[in-house]
């Protein structure tokens, strides 16, 4: 009884943790998104944005239009027509129209699905690379969580163009060198801050939301197998001391 208590416990407390542990080993300078997958609203705000600004080179070929209007509340014609701008059917997945070859000819390589990528990287990283956009020494794009990324800065216009400002560090090895303090916005776009805050958040929990679909559910559901195993638990002990108490 004791061991199917401890297993218990473990179940309930040690494995949250431990999944804590894993997303918050994803990158230095990961910021915590606050994004929330059970916010309705948030996710269709979410879908909005990638539709407009991602869904042109990005497709989503794991979800399909139907699927993704039933979780998020939204009616066939709401899909129709804000987040289809293609001859794509409602019950079709979410793929792009550029073709493969086309890619390669106008960007060197075609752009990823990402439709797992909230699963692999998570929310906080997707926020944060969002948000790491900035113009470099050279006038280029590049990106304080993924450096050299050959991604353009899609949502400029709505950030606006930030720039770094430097600052000296001297490392374990006694070398210095530069690395970003902070960021100034040179800018603005039609956004502020904070408001673009609230985009890369509700981006970060549409693509958190595509990568399982299932959690929103799932979730839901686990708390009531936790209920019933722990009343599982408590009847199984009142049987075990049915069962020995003559023999006692």
């Amino acid at each position: 009884m004791k061991k199917l208590a401890i297993t218990l416990l473990f179940s309930v407390f040690l494995l949250p943790l431990s999944s804590v542990t894993v997303i918050a080993a994803g990158g230095a300078g990961v910021e915590h998104s606050g994004a929330n997958i059970n916010d309705t609203a948030s996710l269709q705000r979410g879908a909005k944005w990638y539709a407009n600004y991602c869904l042109g080179c990005h497709s989503l070929s794991y979800m399909r239009y139907n699927r993704m209007a039933e979780d998020l509340d939204l009616t066939e014609d709401m899909v129709m027509e804000n987040l289809v701008f293609s001859d794509a059917k409602f019950a079709e997945t979410m793929d792009i129209a550029m073709q493969p070859e086309q890619a390669m000819a106008w960007f060197g390589k075609t752009p990823p699905d990402l439709s797992l990528i909230g699963r692999s990287r998570g929310a906080d990283w997707l926020y944060s690379y969002l948000r790491g956009f900035y113009r470099d020494e050279n006038g280029a794009w590049n990106n304080t969580m993924l450096p050299n990324a050959s991604m353009p800065h899609v949502l400029w216009q709505v950030q606006g163009i930030q720039t770094p400002v430097y600052r000296q560090e001297t490392d374990a090895s006694g070398f210095t060198h530069e690395v970003i303090d902070h960021f100034e916005l040179t800018t603005p776009g039609i956004q502020s801050p904070a408001e673009f805050e609230e985009t890369a958040r509700d981006i970060a929990a549409f693509l958190d939301y595509t990568g399982e679909p299932a959690k929103l559910k799932r979730k839901g559901v686990g708390v009531w197998v936790i209920l019933f195993l722990a009343f599982f638990t408590f009847i199984a002990y009142l049987l075990k001391a049915e069962y020995w108490r003559d023999v006692h």
